[in-house]
């Protein structure tokens, strides 16, 4: 019953090598404070391909964020220290980490949270749990380039 599940996870792996092999691989950083959660989700991405840093708080986001430049942000709302939102608020803030994407994660779905998280900053909104395969498809749809207008 785990060989689908292991025969994907190994393709996946390929395709994400092929397109690592002529790239730099893309940073991602995640932000959690429940241990599994967080170890989970970076597992999984650097399994497939990305380079990983993590964070446990609102504070360490901000603090890793501006001194590795990561290429996309999955950023837990309910954290200790300096929750989400504000870590999304100061990370849009500033110039040197305005541009990145953040993809806000919350197990607490209610009405107007993601519309909340977008007015934070946050570029994306993603209800937990989420499945890794799923959060790979959405941070990869966000880190592909847009294509040029007029350009076929």
């Amino acid at each position: 019953m785990t060989a689908p599940l292991t025969q994907s996870l190994e393709t996946r792996k390929a395709a994400s090598s092929e397109q690592t092999d002529s790239t730099q691989r893309q940073r991602v950083l995640v932000v959690d404070d429940f241990d599994d959660a967080r170890e989970m989700y970076a597992e999984y991405l650097e399994f497939v391909g990305f380079q990983v840093d993590v964070a446990r708080n609102g504070v360490e986001a901000v603090e890793k964020a501006q001194g590795a430049l990561p290429d996309i942000i999955l950023m837990d709302l309910s954290l200790p220290v300096m929750d989400g939102w504000e870590a999304t608020r100061r990370l849009k803030q500033d110039q040197r980490t305005r541009d990145i994407p953040v993809m806000a994660l919350s197990g607490h779905v209610l009405a107007g949270n993601a519309e909340e998280a977008r007015q934070a900053g946050a570029d994306e909104f993603i209800a937990k749990p989420c499945l890794p395969r799923d959060l790979e498809d959405r941070i990869r749809r966000m880190l592909k380039p847009s294509k040029p207008k007029g350009r076929p």
